[in-house]
Order: structure tokens, then C-alpha cells, then sequence
């Protein structure tokens, strides 16, 4: 057994590294692009720290088990905010722009409530996961055009934007090899550890597998707020959350119809939408929203709490 929880934290670390570096490389790439600051949080960076999540859920699709693809999205999604979020703003009390109030929450909000209407049936079969890449194209097109009006990132260069076409190119293709083996490897020895202590796919996966690919967007939102760079802090979480349903669920389904056992659509997505409500609600009013410390401390009480529930 002992091989097997060395196997799972193998598993993590590939994760987190590969996860780490798929995004210094995609931010590099979008950099010397010159794509706005605001665009690469809520798409490049949120794409890349979902990349975990996509490649675990299609994994579990693929090795047959339905409830770990599902819970590790809403798990996920719950982390983000009460955990991620939460994290971030004890180090530094994050203010959140008035878009993501007024523009990102909604969107991020309306899919989640989606995903809840397509998971009555206790399936997401392959055309309402088609329905979920067509948001995910409509989306990034959105996202895309509202750059136009932002203001372009200043001609002075981060250290990742130092990074040479060739080195980011090599460092990205290695790092979605290094998802693919971790994927794999976290999701055979997740579902070995369950059955031996007696615990139900879902609920590791929306503990152990939710959190442990979660953990791009806990180092990216730090970095991000230690360099008060807030932009992409908040709008890594919300990007992320609206990606793993699109993006994640999305390609899922449309390999394999995701069962929904009826504990994740009558429990824990209701509380995936409660959570986004109460994001929403840390987030007002827009003219002023900051997430502060004793709130960051609040969401972590929250999330113990839904812990403790689902055991």
C-alpha cells in the first residue's frame, strides 16, 4: 500500500510541476505576443492552470470511472474560491476589478447554473458537452475582443517574457507530456486508495484529486498577488472555474457521456453555486471590492465545513 500513496504523490508533483511550467511557457508565448495582462489571466493562465483537471477527468473517463471526471470539476471549482482564493488573500488582501463583478462573475455563474440544469438527468451526455465547447470557443472570442479596449502590457518585459520562442515551444509539449503520465498515475492509485480505505470515488476525488490539481491555481494566484498583480489573480480563479466546466467537462463528455451520481447534483453542485454566490457577495460593491484577510480566514472556516459534510 505504501507504493501505492508514493505512486499517488508522484502522481501530484507531476502535476504541479508540469502545471507550473505549461503556464510560465503559455504566458511567455502570450507575452511576446502582446496579449493584454486582464486576457492572459482569464484565458491563457486559466486554460493552462485547468490543464490538470482536463487531463485527470479525461483520464478517469477513459479508466472507467465516471464519478472521479465529475467530482474533481466541482470540487475544483469549490476549491478555488474557498480555498485557493481564501489562501491568497492572507497574504495580501486581493481587490478584485469591477469586471470581474460585473462581466466575469456572471458568465462564470451562468455556466455553473447550466451545468447544474444538464446534471438533473444523472448524465452529461455528448451533445450537452458540445453545447459546453461552444460556450468555451464563444468565450475566448469574447474575451478576445474585449482586449481590444485594454490597455497593451507595458513594453517592459517580465523575466517570463525573457524566455526564448524556441525554449517556451519545448518547455510546453514536455509539460503536457508530464500532465498526461501524472494524470494517469493520480487517477489509478486515487481509485486503488478508495477501495482500500473504504471511501467512494466521489468523495476522493472532490477532496484528494479536487485539491491536488488544484494546486496550479494556488501557486499562481500567490505569485500573482505577492506581486500585486491582481488582474490575474482573481481573474485566474473565475477564468479557471469557467474553463473546467466548458473546457474540462466539455472534451470529458464528448469522449464519454459523465454519469452524475445524485449525491454530486443534490449536494455538491448546490454548493459549488452557494460558494459562487458567496464569491460574489465578498465582491461587492464593485466600486471598491476587495477580499480581505478575515473574509480569506471566513472562507476557509466554509470549507471545513463542507468537508466535514461530505464525510
Amino acid at each position: 500500500m505504501a507504493q501505492v500513496y508514493l505512486l499517488l504523490f508522484a502522481g501530484l508533483f507531476l502535476l504541479f510541476i508540469s502545471g507550473k511550467f505549461l503556464v510560465d511557457s503559455s504566458v511567455a508565448i502570450s507575452s511576446r505576443l502582446r496579449i493584454p495582462r486582464m486576457i492572459i489571466g482569464l484565458t491563457v493562465v486559466a486554460f493552462g492552470t485547468s490543464a490538470p483537471e482536463l487531463l485527470v477527468s479525461l483520464q478517469a473517463a477513459f479508466s472507467g470511472y465516471p464519478e472521479i471526471a465529475m467530482g474533481n470539476v466541482v470540487g475544483s471549482n469549490i476549491s478555488n474560491i474557498l480555498l485557493v482564493l481564501a489562501i491568497t488573500a492572507l497574504i495580501f488582501p486581493i481587490p478584485a476589478p469591477a469586471s470581474s463583478v460585473k462581466r466575469d462573475w456572471p458568465i462564470m455563474m451562468g455556466v455553473s447554473v447550466l451545468l447544474y440544469i444538464f446534471s438533473i438527468n444523472g448524465w452529461i451526455s455528448r451533445w450537452e458537452g458540445g453545447v459546453f465547447v461552444a460556450l468555451l470557443a464563444g468565450y475566448i472570442l469574447y474575451s478576445v475582443i474585449l482586449s481590444r479596449g485594454v490597455e497593451r502590457l507595458e513594453e517592459r518585459e517580465t523575466d517570463r517574457g525573457h524566455m526564448k520562442w524556441w525554449l517556451a515551444g519545448v518547455i510546453f509539449l514536455l509539460s503536457c507530456v508530464g500532465l498526461a503520465f501524472g494524470a494517469d498515475l493520480l487517477v489509478e492509485n486515487v481509485a486503488l486508495i478508495a477501495e482500500e480505505i473504504g471511501l467512494s470515488n466521489r468523495v476522493v476525488s472532490i477532496t484528494m484529486v479536487a485539491v491536488g490539481t488544484s494546486i496550479p491555481e494556488v501557486a499562481t494566484s500567490v505569485i500573482a498577488a505577492l506581486k500585486k498583480e491582481t488582474d490575474i489573480s482573481v481573474g485566474n480563479i473565475i477564468g479557471s472555474n469557467i474553463m473546467n466546466i466548458l473546457s474540462v467537462l466539455g472534451f470529458t463528455s464528448l469522449v464519454s457521456p459523465v454519469s452524475v451520481s445524485k449525491e454530486i447534483a443534490g449536494f455538491d453542485i448546490p454548493w459549488m453555486l452557494g460558494v459562487s454566490l458567496l464569491l460574489l457577495l465578498l465582491m461587492l460593491p464593485a466600486s471598491r471590492s476587495r477580499i480581505t484577510r478575515w473574509e480569506g480566514s471566513f472562507m476557509i472556516v466554509i470549507y471545513l465545513l463542507y468537508i466535514y459534510l461530505i464525510f
